[in-house]
């Protein structure tokens, strides 16, 4: 885990891309459920974020 935690920090693709995905498949998970508004309410700007985050940090270092 504190590896993980190091690379995040150094700003390298491959950890900051599973976070992207991670939001993106989170905020699909919240689109699709019936039981909570507040997150449908929000599913929209956790995916969005997350798809932004995503082609930012496509850029980054190996």
């Amino acid at each position: 885990m504190s590896s993980f935690i190091h690379e995040l920090m150094r700003l390298r693709r491959g950890p900051w891309e599973m976070v992207a995905s991670i939001m993106i498949a989170v905020g699909v998970v919240m689109l699709m459920q019936p039981f909570f508004m507040w997150a449908f309410t929000y599913s929209f700007i956790v995916t969005l974020i997350g798809t932004v985050m995503f082609i930012i940090v496509s850029h980054f270092q190996e």
